[in-house]
């Protein structure tokens, strides 16, 4: 039975279990690196810690979530080792998120992760087809409004 024959012929559910199968894929190179502990909701919350170190509430409004949510998600990338909170500059009393070392190791794993994926996936199916599908799904998300959303790294969880 085909991929065809599991996913019907739609586009979108096909390019869904696609994306289900590289993240476990991945989870399981991150595993591998000793980072066995994070789950793929976890990069919801990274990707607002990558490149900035944002409040609770700041990160509540990023990722579209009440801040007793974001509260919640960033207690237990806390607990992991992940994150922590710091005093802002110039007002104690501000409360700043931020990777910490296993953080940005774990970013670090995670984007090799990422290129031992594709390099495994151009070794299968050939780099050239493998750019050419890269393409038409980057043309898609883009098609969808989802592109500027990747880019500004605020990709909010499906509802």
């Amino acid at each position: 039975m085909g991929a065809q024959d599991v996913a019907g012929r739609y586009t979108g559910t096909l390019a869904l279990f696609v994306g289900f199968a590289a993240a476990a894929r991945i989870q399981d190179l991150m595993s591998a690196d000793g980072f066995g502990d994070l789950r793929f909701s976890h990069g919801y919350v990274f990707q607002h810690l990558v490149d900035a170190e944002p409040t609770v509430g700041e990160l509540a409004v990023r990722m579209g979530v009440t801040q007793q949510g974001a509260s919640k998600a960033l207690k237990e990338l806390e607990s992991l080792g992940y994150a922590g909170r710091i005093a802002g500059a110039g007002d104690a009393r501000t409360r700043r998120v931020r990777l910490t070392r296993r953080g940005t190791d774990a970013e670090t794993a995670a984007r090799h992760a990422r290129t031992t994926l594709q390099d495994e996936l151009a070794e299968r199916y050939g780099r050239e087809r493998l750019e050419q599908a890269h393409g038409l799904l980057a043309e898609l998300l883009d098609g969808f409004g989802g592109a500027a959303a990747v880019r500004r790294r605020e990709v909010r969880r499906p509802r």
